[in-house]
């Protein structure tokens, strides 16, 4: 690209000292420009819609929605920006990334690697619009990680038939006796024998689902009371008819209250 084009960035990430950091390492760039940053998912597609940025550098792990959902979202735009994902993500994740054109960096960002994919960014911001990546690879991304843009269904079992859940009907999964369950006003249905909890959450953060701890997932909507519980846990309060009560355990205390935007 043109050594007078600026590259206009937007930072996301919900670990301050991370953003700090790359923050710094960007300012060593005269042709990027950090224009603003973002803590959340929601946050990071309201600034892109508002910013315009032609880059953005987007954490995977965040509370509630994830980055993938994220970019799900920013996908839609008229004019959507190029991505690199900051991921401590797995080996099978990587792999998507790689096969779909979509770059990324691991944590912690090294410097090298962060060079490289600059340079990368700026090849692409300077080819054609039909040679960068597109949508239906990007979508296949999606796919790669269990997100399909738009539409979610849960395939649980019932009375010998395979029954398709919409997410906001489910008030918690739970993983128990080597499988899990979706727990609905209905009542407990098993879900699809290979499905995991890991993969439902990168699935469900879009529909305010939340990873109480290592059994439960929870929709936040179905959240009537919370409360303080020894050794620094929380305790939720279902609105069903049970008043089902759930853990959060210490470790996911902060994450539960920054999303629920205490």
């Amino acid at each position: 690209m043109t050594q007078d084009k600026t590259i206009r960035t937007l930072l996301v990430d919900d670990e301050p000292p991370a953003i700090d950091e790359l923050s710094y390492l960007l300012s060593g760039y005269p042709d990027v420009e950090v224009v603003d940053t973002a803590g959340n998912a929601a946050s990071a597609v309201e600034l892109v819609r508002q910013t315009r940025p032609d880059l953005v550098f987007l954490d995977i792990q965040m509370p509630g929605k994830n980055g993938f959902h994220v970019l799900s979202e920013i996908m839609e735009e008229r004019e959507a920006p190029l991505v690199v994902f900051i991921t401590a993500y797995d080996e099978y994740a990587i792999r998507a990334f790689e096969e779909n054109a979509v770059d990324y960096i691991l944590k912690p960002v090294p410097e090298d690697r962060l060079r490289k994919s600059l340079e990368r960014v700026r090849e692409r911001l300077d080819e054609a619009q039909e040679n960068e990546p597109s949508s239906s690879s990007l979508q296949k991304l999606l796919a790669e990680v269990g997100i399909k843009p738009g539409i979610a269904r849960v395939s649980v079992e019932h009375s010998g038939k395979n029954v398709l859940l919409n997410p906001r009907e489910v008030d918690y999964f739970e993983y128990s006796s080597r499988r899990v369950y979706a727990n609905t006003a209905g009542g407990e249905y098993p879900c699809q024998s290979d499905l995991t909890l890991d993969r439902l959450e990168a699935r469900l953060g879009g529909f305010g689902f939340f990873r109480t701890n290592r059994s439960q997932l929870v929709n936040l909507s179905r959240v009537r009371a919370y409360a303080p519980w020894f050794n620094g846990k929380y305790v939720l309060t279902l609105d069903n008819a049970e008043e089902t009560e759930i853990t959060v355990s210490k470790a996911r205390v902060r994450e539960f209250k920054e999303a629920i935007e205490l």
